[in-house]
């Protein structure tokens, strides 16, 4: 689907600056739907895919995977791999199918990764690394960038991570986003990975007082805009969040544009943003798309608020029925609604 929509400048800003705030590329989450619902509720955002592998595209020839509305922009392909002359390739099919950066996944430390040799086992050969980073730079016009662990298994981060940030910037790179745990590739699964390893935020703040030319995002943890506002203000140039995007699109993304890029939000409510999103929900199902397909991404709008459960619940359970439609996400509505119609009652 390549919608435009008459409410989003689908011209596409600076990387750079979008990646003031940034939603981590998230297997099975930030898919071509999840990254049109976020575009709505913030103009301004740096998006990312899903990580898809150089041998997919290369070999596979997957181009759907790389599947966007020029609505996202701007929007970043997340790419894994390790070897140069099929990165630079996917890469090229990257940028030609429009993307506005090229990242490189160090960071993902599942079973199936590993046995790629790519992800996070990469944080063991920087020199690699930055081999397969100046190939990509060499064939694309767009910035190639790379996500990051502070090291790996045994790895002692505060030599580690330093040394990665030079031996790979010195290949051209200039922007890093770095989770700012280790990532244990033997002992613990990828979902424990995300929580486990404890966080070190002041030794990612050293990096940046160590590499004043580096634009660094940090990425971890990072659960409110409060939060991402305080990491700004330690000096960090850009912060990445992930499952709380995901999971509570609304908190994150809905003053965005104001508390992060002091720019207008595009909607007041949550409402509005949902309303937004009926014409391509509607051409989606035109095509022989699936409801559910849209609508799993949009169970969190309303999170904290009176009306979510009702909403999460006609959502999930008619979202698979045969003929489930806009009408379905109405009704979803309209029991919102009323939840808020109580409980302002409640508060009289």
């Amino acid at each position: 689907m390549m919608q435009k929509s008459k409410n989003i400048n689908v011209k596409a800003k600076p990387v750079t600056q979008a990646a003031r705030l940034s939603i981590a590329p998230m297997m099975d989450w930030t898919d071509r739907h999840c990254r049109f619902l976020h575009r709505l509720l913030s103009r301004e955002t740096l998006l990312y895919t899903e990580m898809v592998t150089s041998p997919a595209l290369v070999r596979g020839r997957a181009f759907h995977l790389l599947a966007h509305s020029p609505a996202e922009h701007p929007v970043a392909l997340q790419l894994g791999g390790s070897d140069p002359v099929e990165l630079a390739e996917a890469a090229r099919i990257g940028a030609a199918a429009g993307y506005d950066e090229i990242n490189l996944n160090v960071g993902c430390p599942s079973d199936r990764v590993q046995s790629g040799t790519f992800g996070a086992v990469l944080m063991r050969q920087p020199e690699l690394v930055a081999e397969c980073c100046a190939a990509m730079q060499a064939v694309v016009e767009v910035p190639v960038t790379v996500k990051c662990r502070i090291g790996v298994d045994d790895q002692e981060p505060k030599e580690v991570l330093p040394a990665f940030l030079e031996t790979v910037s010195g290949a051209g790179v200039s922007r890093f986003s770095i989770h700012a745990r280790k990532a244990w590739l033997k002992g613990l699964s990828p979902k424990e990975n995300r929580d486990i390893p404890p966080l070190d935020y002041p030794l990612v703040y050293e990096m940046k007082r160590n590499f004043p030319h580096l634009h660094l995002s940090l990425n971890g943890g990072v659960t409110s805009l409060k939060e991402a506002v305080a990491h700004l203000e330690m000096g960090m140039d850009g912060v990445m969040i992930g499952r709380s995007a995901y999971h509570q699109p609304w908190d994150i993304l809905g003053d965005a544009d104001a508390l992060i890029f002091a720019k207008q939000n595009p909607f007041a409510d949550p409402v509005e943003g949902v309303e937004a999103m009926l014409p391509y929900v509607e051409e989606h199902l035109s095509e022989g798309g699936k409801l559910g397909q849209i609508s799993k991404h949009m169970l969190g709008v309303f999170a904290g608020q009176p009306g979510a459960r009702l909403w999460r619940r006609v959502l999930s359970e008619g979202a698979h029925k045969e003929g489930a439609g806009v009408a379905l996400i109405k009704e979803a509505l309209d029991a919102v609604r009323v939840a808020r119609e109580g409980a302002l009652e409640a508060q009289k």
